[in-house]
């Protein structure tokens, strides 16, 4: 099976969007594939969303997070007022390219890439 990293784009009114990328990156790895669910650009912000007991899909997001696949732009993170949040969640920051998560080496390392 191929290694998939899925970067979650999705603003505030696309919970859809969000909820696939948990879905998806429950079914890859239940399949037993390598997978990253990495939260970009103002897709930072569904992270303390999720995290609350309180949202319906918080029970998904804690069990897609168990599976220590989780990550968060640090620079858009910053820059959508999450950046604390992320880090209370203890959500690895995706860096790599100046502050970005890097999409070039996540190809070096042969990851198919999905965009939600």
């Amino acid at each position: 099976m191929k290694k998939v990293a899925i970067f979650v784009h999705a603003t505030e009114n696309e919970l859809g969007r969000a909820v696939h990328a948990l879905v998806y990156a429950d079914e890859i790895h239940a399949a037993g594939g390598e997978v990253k669910v990495i939260f970009d650009g103002q897709g930072t912000q569904w992270i303390p969303l999720l995290e609350d007991e309180n949202h319906p899909m918080n029970p998904l997001y804690k069990k897609v997070k168990g599976l220590g696949v989780i990550e968060a732009c640090n620079f858009c993170a910053g820059a959508f007022g999450v950046q604390e949040d992320i880090q209370k969640a203890n959500i690895s920051s995706a860096r790599g390219n100046d502050g970005h998560a890097s999409i070039a080496e996540l190809i070096k390392e042969d990851y198919q890439i999905i965009t939600l």
